[in-house]
């Protein structure tokens, strides 16, 4: 299992240092679907792994959508009427209504108040909200501060612009002997959130420097995308090699400590669902598995029915259900570097097992052979077998050309790693052959 023993042969408590001091340095950059914060964010990612920029022109049909004009931003305040800046951006890029259009004026409280967003039911946290495709302008204030504000004059100023420009995205492959892909996935489109955004940036990075280090069987695809119009552009411009995809992983929201969820793709029973599965069922008995729905992150978007890929979303806690979704308090006092680390070893181990799932033949298949002369079988009789000898067992019982060694592994109930070992063993000693 080359991903996994090569993250056990680290440092645990460097890389996941590592893992959280990344999500540190890229958590202050006010990022959106487009923009100055995007390239910065994906130039950061560049610096840690060869990723591809790519760059479309706004306007650029894509699919049923069309690219958005770019948007960037430099400042934005309210300014009481003795000139103090009652809410600031650049305290807090949350403040400022993503993709807000530029304003400038004086205006009274009630007209202001028309612009404000709060969320009453937690009254000190700031809401992140965006208008990406309707211009609009708007400020996000915690309940507490909103309703604090005295009548009066305020002037408002958003310096930003939207205009012709790119969407942005990185894209990083990695050949394998074959060109069938495992295709890897986040969005990195959100400002200052750290479980839902940059945790799944954070791994995805590790991840693909693990996979750099290794022969592997499979082509890696990386994808360093905006939500939604990211893998819509994607999948409008690469047709050809979306059909070579054969797994794939949404990542988003594994940082926090919360159990694994993984919400399976739109086939349910795709070999990346039963991978997850079986890993999480052998490394966190409290995990869940969630049906597929077509709402979500960029699973339903590699999953609408046109294309009906293999790929499903690995979370901790659920987006849109955990309280600090979407607002100031997905901070960096929510991510947990022992999580981090701990999303990534699941994440090695999805793929270590998609790498080494095979079939195999008996090649003594008229009753069972004898293990004991080969020195496969204990040689003291009467002692209840141990997991590798049920392995040996069932590993040769079911190796008829047509059981893979994950089959194997769902029905005998034994980890994978322990039917891969015994399949590798059975064939240096002679009693399998490859049937793939």
């Amino acid at each position: 299992m080359i991903l996994t023993q090569q993250l056990d042969r680290m440092d645990r408590a460097a890389t996941a240092s590592d893992l959280y001091e990344f999500s540190a340095k890229l958590y202050p950059i006010c990022r959106s679907i487009t923009g100055n914060g995007l390239r910065q964010t994906l130039r950061m990612i560049q610096e840690r792994i060869p990723l591809e920029l790519q760059e479309v022109p706004s306007g650029t049909q894509v699919l049923d959508w069309t690219v958005p004009k770019e948007w960037n931003i430099s400042d934005a305040y309210v300014k009481d009427s003795s000139g103090r800046r009652i809410v600031d951006f650049q305290k807090c890029n949350l403040h400022v209504v993503n993709y807000s259009i530029p304003v400038h004026s004086r205006m009274p409280l009630s007209e202001l108040k028309k612009h404000i967003h709060t969320l009453p039911e937690h009254p000190d946290w700031i809401p992140y909200r965006t208008s990406y495709y309707k211009e609009d302008w708007g400020f996000c204030l915690s309940y507490a501060h909103a309703v604090s504000l005295p009548e009066g004059e305020y002037e408002v100023c958003i310096d930003s612009s939207l205009g012709d420009g790119h969407l942005s995205y990185g894209e990083l492959l990695l050949p394998g002997t074959s060109n069938h892909e495992i295709l890897i996935s986040c969005h990195v489109c959100h400002p200052s959130l750290a479980n839902d955004n940059l945790s799944g940036i954070t791994v995805a990075t590790r991840l693909a420097q693990l996979v750099a280090k290794t022969t592997h069987r499979y082509s890696y695809r990386f994808l360093f995308i905006p939500g939604t119009i990211g893998a819509i552009t994607w999948l409008s411009r690469n047709p050809e090699s979306s059909k070579r995809i054969r797994h794939g992983l949404v990542l988003t929201c594994i940082g926090d400590r919360n159990s694994f969820h993984y919400k399976k793709s739109r086939q349910e029973n795709a070999e990346i669902d039963r991978a997850v599965a079986h890993v999480l069922k052998h490394s966190d008995p409290s995990a869940k598995l969630l049906p597929f729905s077509p709402y979500g992150y960029d699973e339903r978007q590699f999953c609408s029915p046109g294309f009906n890929l293999p790929v499903g979303c690995l979370m901790r806690s659920v987006w849109g259900t955990f309280p600090e979704y979407h607002t100031s308090m997905d901070n960096l006092h929510l991510l947990d570097p022992e999580s981090l680390i701990g999303s990534l070893k699941v994440c090695a181990s999805i793929f270590d097992l998609l790498e080494s799932n095979r079939r195999f033949k008996n090649l003594a298949p008229f009753g069972e052979p004898q293990l004991g002369r080969r020195g496969l079988y204990p040689s003291m009789g009467g002692i209840s077998p141990e997991k590798e000898l049920h392995a040996r067992l069932w590993t040769l019982n079911l190796s008829d050309g047509n059981h893979s060694l994950l089959d194997i592994a769902e029905r005998s109930g034994l980890p994978f790693d322990i039917v891969c070992e015994s399949a590798e063993l059975l064939f240096q000693k002679g009693l399998l052959a490859t049937a793939d």
